[in-house]
């Protein structure tokens, strides 16, 4: 069998869906004699790869660098799949976009509302700019297979992946596979 090259990528969101793909607990072996896991913010690597297999995609595109990397991501991956109700539907993350325009939000939390000394972050190659609207990874790239949940459970994403190591079409049929929260 085959060697997946996988990607797991964290946007805009709160990183429950790692944790819970860390839920996979002892499965996690099993699941590392079938791949080999080529990015991750589990892992120190700092360039996103040619030729990845299967990208998992967590959170939604808040920024600049959210952009970038989703695009390249997309160029250079078979499979991506948004995982979790931010990627999906852009979900808490995308909360901020009835509150307008980032800079006037970014002016009302560390400016008006600031205790002390107030200032805007700012840091050039550090602090990404922020987008006008957070959206979810479909708006800006193609998804091929989308994995709700808010984080979707431990038992959906090993489904998923058992799907993707035995090289089969991903189909997540069902009420546990398919809904959202």
């Amino acid at each position: 069998m085959e060697r997946r090259r996988l990607a797991t990528i964290w946007l805009g969101g709160c990183s429950g869906c790692h944790m819970s793909f860390l839920d996979l607990d002892e499965w996690l072996f099993e699941l590392a004699q079938h791949i080999d896991l080529v990015y991750s913010p589990l892992a120190d690597v700092k360039e996103y790869p040619d030729h990845v297999d299967v990208a998992l995609v967590e959170g939604a595109v808040a920024n600049e660098d959210h952009l970038h990397l989703i695009r390249q991501v997309r160029e250079r991956t078979r499979i991506l799949i948004a995982f979790g109700d931010c990627a999906v539907t852009g979900n808490v993350t995308a909360l901020r976009n009835p509150l307008g325009a980032p800079e006037a939000l970014l002016h009302t939390i560390y400016i008006e509302r600031a205790e002390i000394a107030g200032c805007l972050p700012h840091a050039p190659g550090i602090v990404p700019q922020l987008l006008d609207k957070v959206q979810p990874v479909h708006k800006v790239v193609p998804v091929d297979v989308y994995l709700p949940g808010c984080p979707p459970p431990a038992p959906r994403i090993r489904a998923l992946l058992e799907q993707v190591i035995a090289g089969e079409d991903i189909r997540l049929t069902g009420r546990e596979m398919i809904k959202f929260g």
